[in-house]
């Protein structure tokens, strides 16, 4: 089964000093044909201008990844961490039996665009716990680059969740990239920018592609394309 969600259906909040796309049900956006996939809860692009932020606020038994791709945030949090989050970081929180964090732009001239990613945890309750790392753009180029996996290898963060995150970049003339997928898998893959068809897809800047009971992902026809590719387990029962 394959399905395309073009950008222009997703949720959308104008905050004031920012906004928010929402590819899953999430805060007052309700859509009961989008409440997750697999293990992905959630998928938010946010733009925050100059001087406005998340405030201070709590989460609990969820793994939250936030893939920066402009500007600079502002990280803090109950753990400790303190922060500046630029362009190809990639940050991983485990809110665990619950933490406290906020993210803010103090720059005085650029917007912040990043996406946040909500995934259900293999287990409840567990300790909090905070990686990041910076992925270089030029090492996505033509290939698949592994951002987060369980457990934590060649440079990818570990997390307490059954996903593989991995980053791509293809532009045309490239060879086209492909990611076997096992039995019971399912896949997304989230166009950030540019185009490119997947599995046959043609998808833009922001669209999506739920992919269940396939057996691989085939990325081709690649026009400045930055393209996400989630390889997901179920939720626990």
């Amino acid at each position: 089964m394959i399905s395309l969600r073009k950008s222009s259906e997703r949720g959308f909040d104008d905050h004031g000093w920012g906004q928010s796309h929402f590819s899953f049900s999430f805060a007052d956006y309700h859509d009961p044909e989008h409440m997750g996939f697999g293990v992905l809860r959630a998928l938010m692009e946010d733009t925050i201008a100059p001087g406005g932020g998340f405030g201070t606020h709590p989460h609990r038994d969820m793994e939250i990844v936030t893939v920066v791709l402009a500007g600079e945030l502002t990280h803090r949090d109950s753990m400790g961490h303190t922060g500046v989050l630029r362009a190809g970081d990639v940050q991983r929180m485990s809110a665990g039996h619950g933490v406290l964090h906020s993210e803010w732009n103090h720059g005085r001239d650029d917007s912040v665009r990043m996406l946040q990613i909500w995934l259900l945890p293999q287990a409840r309750g567990i300790a909090p716990g905070y990686a990041q790392a910076h992925f270089p753009a030029a090492a996505q180029r033509g290939r698949l680059q592994t951002l987060v996996h369980p457990p934590a290898r060649d440079g990818a963060l570990g997390i307490h969740a059954d996903v593989a995150l991995l980053a791509m970049r293809l532009e045309a003339g490239d060879t086209p990239v492909s990611h076997p997928l096992a039995r019971g898998r399912k896949a997304y893959v989230h166009l950030v920018d540019g185009a490119l068809s997947v599995n046959g897809q043609r998808l833009l800047g922001g669209d999506a592609l739920k992919l269940d009971d396939e057996t691989e992902v085939i990325f081709e026809h690649g026009q400045g394309a930055h393209a996400l590719l989630f390889d997901l387990g179920n939720p626990a029962s």
